[in-house]
C-alpha cells in the first residue's frame, strides 16, 4: 500500500478520516456533554496534523498520476464529509491496482 503515491494517499486519507470521526463523535460530545474541552484540543490537533499530511499526499498523488483538477477536487471534498473518504477509497484502490497491473 505504501509503495505508490496513491497507496500512500489512501493510507493517510483513511487515518485522517478516522481522526475526523473521533473528533466529531467522541471528542465533541466529551466537550459539550461532559464538559471536557481537552478532548477537542487533543483530537483537533491530531486531526489537523493528519489533514495537512493528507493534503500533501493528495498533491503528490495528483502530480504523479496527472489527475485533472476535478479529480483532485473530488478527493479533497470527500475529506470534508464524514464517511465519504471510505467511499472514494474504492476508486483509489482500483486505480492503484490498475497502475500496478500495467507496470508488472
Amino acid at each position: 500500500m505504501l509503495s505508490t503515491p496513491i497507496g500512500r494517499l489512501r493510507l493517510v486519507a483513511l487515518v485522517e478520516a478516522v481522526s475526523y470521526l473521533v473528533l466529531l463523535f467522541v471528542a465533541m460530545p466529551l466537550k459539550y456533554v461532559w464538559d471536557l474541552p481537552l478532548a477537542v484540543r487533543v483530537a483537533g490537533a491530531v486531526h489537523g496534523f493528519l489533514f495537512v499530511a493528507f493534503v500533501v499526499a493528495l498533491f503528490r498523488a495528483a502530480d504523479a498520476r496527472s489527475w485533472a483538477w476535478r479529480r483532485s477536487a473530488l478527493v479533497f471534498a470527500t475529506s470534508l464529509v464524514p464517511f465519504a473518504t471510505f467511499w472514494i477509497d474504492r476508486s483509489l484502490r482500483e486505480e492503484d491496482l490498475a497502475v500496478a497491473h500495467v507496470r508488472s
